[in-house]
Formats: C-alpha cells, structure tokens, sequence
C-alpha cells in the first residue's frame, strides 16, 4: 500500500509538473504573439460633439469599443492631447496592430517620425489602399476622415485646440484632426500635413455639426498602452 501510494504522488506530481510547464510555455508564446492594439472608432460622437468626458470617458469608450470585439481587457487610451497630457505619452510602447493583425507601428518614434503604416490591400480592395480600419475591419469612409486628436505632429497638445480638454461642444472652440486616408507614397502637394494621421488642420467647431463641416464624425484612435 505504502508503495502505490509513493508511486501515485510520483506520477501526480509529473503531471502537474508537466502542465505547468505547458501553460508557461503558452503563456511566453502568446505574449509575442500579435493582438488587436490599434483601431480607429468604428462611430462617432454624435451630438456629444467634442465632449467626451475628458480622456477617462474618451478611453473608456475605446475600452467599451475593444470589449465588443473580445479584447477589452487590454489597457485601451485614447489618441488625444490636453493640456497637461500629450497623446504620444499615453499609448505605451507599442509594436500597435489592427485588427487584420498588420503592423500599423513598430514603437511611439516610427509612429511619429514615418506616421501609420500605410498598409497595401492589393488587389482584393484596390480602391481602400492606405486607410485606416476600426474595431470591426471596416474602412473609415472618406466622408468621417478627420479624425480627432488635438495635437501636433510630433503627437504633443496642440494648444486651443482640444476641444477644452474634450469637455466642449461649443461652436467657440475647435480641435486639431488628422486624417485616415493616409498619404500617398511620394505624394507632396499640399504640404507634408495635408495626409497626416494625427494633425492635418482644425474643425470648425466642438458641435456635432463643427466636426462633421470638413468631413468628420468625432472619431478617434484607439491604442493599447500595455
């Protein structure tokens, strides 16, 4: 008894031993893995306009937005600056992915040097090259391209013109915008922020009606900040 007893913790112990060591390997190999990191919101603000409840409402809707798609347990931020916090000092460190799990920026200084990837569809969607997709994989439409992120392009506040910190829906302030159909390779006309992801110019406004005037919609990007 005293022996099969001693053999049975043995051959108990190896089998834990050996899931365990299963699960760490799963656990190291997931981890390299590419995930959903990086979307633009598939809707916009509507009559919220520029009032988003500061970043924490804004970053709880990219979260609400993630967790609709299975990955809302990631730490989802908001690209948006403020006065006291620029947008490229809250989205961690990247590498970022879409949805399609393609690279969109390999870290915080490529992505601000050379901009989001500007990813080839080929002949599948010949005509979506180089746009940006949200949550869902769906092309933002060039009629909602401006995308809103009060900030410069080196990804720092670009000063009144936040919205009042994403707190205004007034006709009386406005936001800086980027925009999603991202520049053409080689294209120069019109100045090297004419196609910038994250500043090309500002609304008209913080209404519903002052970010959609110059083709917007309030929406925003999303990133993945662990």
């Amino acid at each position: 008894m005293c022996y099969k007893s001693r053999m049975k913790s043995i051959l108990v112990g190896f089998a834990c031993l050996t899931l365990a060591m299963i699960a760490g390997c799963s656990s190291d190999g997931d981890s390299s893995e590419p995930s959903l990191s990086f979307f633009v919101t598939s809707i916009g603000t509507g009559d919220k306009g520029g009032s988003l409840g500061g970043l924490a409402g804004a970053d709880e809707a990219c979260r609400t937005l993630a967790a609709a798609v299975g990955a809302g347990d990631r730490v989802w931020r908001a690209y948006l600056s403020t006065s006291s916090e620029d947008a490229r000092d809250r989205i961690g460190t990247g590498p970022w992915y879409n949805v399609r799990l393609q690279e969109v920026a390999p870290d915080v200084e490529t992505l601000h040097a050379e901009g989001i990837a500007r990813i080839e569809w080929g002949a599948e969607d010949p005509d979506e090259e180089g746009l940006v997709i949200d949550e869902n994989g769906d092309y933002v439409p060039l009629v909602d391209h401006d995308i809103i992120t009060g900030s410069t392009m080196e990804g720092t506040v670009f000063e009144g013109r936040t919205c009042l910190n994403w707190t205004s829906a007034s006709e009386e302030d406005v936001a800086q915008i980027g925009h999603s159909d991202l520049t053409p390779p080689g294209l120069t006309i019109g100045g090297p922020d004419r196609f910038s992801w994250n500043s090309a110019h500002e609304t008209t406004g913080c209404t519903e009606q002052g970010l959609a005037e110059r083709q917007g919609a309030g929406r925003f990007y999303c990133f993945a900040a662990d």
